[in-house]
């Protein structure tokens, strides 16, 4: 499950998604959580369901990959559902004993399910089509033009989490094959004692991290950095036409949303 993570990785391209200015893809992320979060009923899921496959298909990204990164995500979708199938009032359609499953809460569950895989799966696609010095350069950008006084290490240290999900994700996969090689179980029992028998990795995992912090922290100092002041860029950032019309489709895209809310 580990391996399906998609969040924090770059896969080189030349597709029209990956051409984008950074700081066009990650207000345009904002601008799509927020149509995402605005829609509530079954025109406007439609609208953001055929808008996000035209930004997988647009980035070239490998469907199978989105599929695989959403994987992990079932035990939470499951919870996600289960709370609004069997706590939400409404038109009762099925009930035993205590347990009861109305329609509005069938409707609010699958709805929320749908926002959190296109959540994930829209948030998988930055990184997927962004290297992480484009994304530093494109966050302390955004964090400059609403004034935040420490714009350059904010982003920094946004991206640098980001960049090391993967590695930390590969560090837990050695540590467990390494465990299990000396007799320990990550596979059988229920999930409670699933969880349990994680708890040894916790230790070394954390050494790890910290090691590897340390380490980039040494390499940071061995190359004089300083922070964002008066530091200069050899790749500066410039909009070009298709980021002006990516903005348009966004636009549209939130007006297309408010308009299905409540006016249809």
């Amino acid at each position: 499950m580990l391996k399906d993570i998609t969040i924090g990785q770059y896969i080189p391209g030349n597709s029209s998604v990956h051409k984008l200015d950074p700081r066009t893809k990650i207000i345009t992320l904002f601008i799509y959580m927020v149509a995402l979060f605005l829609v509530n009923n079954l025109r406007g899921y439609i609208l953001i369901t055929l808008f996000t496959l035209g930004i997988i298909l647009l980035s070239e990204i490998p469907v199978s990959l989105i599929i695989r990164g959403i994987k992990p995500l079932w035990i939470i979708l499951l919870l996600t559902l289960s709370l609004h199938l069997f706590m939400t009032a409404g038109d009762v359609i099925w009930q035993w004993g205590i347990l009861k499953i109305t329609s509005q809460g069938l409707r609010q569950g699958v709805f929320m399910a749908i926002r959190l895989v296109y959540l994930v799966t829209i948030t998988s696609l930055l990184t997927l089509t962004t290297t992480p010095m484009a994304l530093t350069d494109g966050i302390e950008q955004v964090l400059r033009v609403l004034f935040v006084p420490v714009a350059h290490e904010l982003a920094m240290m946004m991206t640098i989490a980001l960049r090391f999900i993967p590695t930390l994700i590969e560090e837990t996969e050695k540590i467990m094959k390494a465990q299990m090689a000396r007799g320990a179980d990550f596979e059988s029992g229920g999930l409670l004692s699933r969880a349990k028998s994680l708890i040894p990795l916790l230790v070394p995992l954390f050494l790890s991290s910290f090691r590897r912090a340390d380490e980039l922290a040494m390499a940071m100092e061995a190359r004089c950095y300083r922070g964002g002041e008066h530091r200069t860029r050899m790749k500066q950032l410039v909009m070009s036409g298709r980021d002006y019309a990516a903005f348009v489709v966004m636009t549209v895209m939130l007006g297309a949303g408010i308009i299905t809310r409540y006016w249809l």
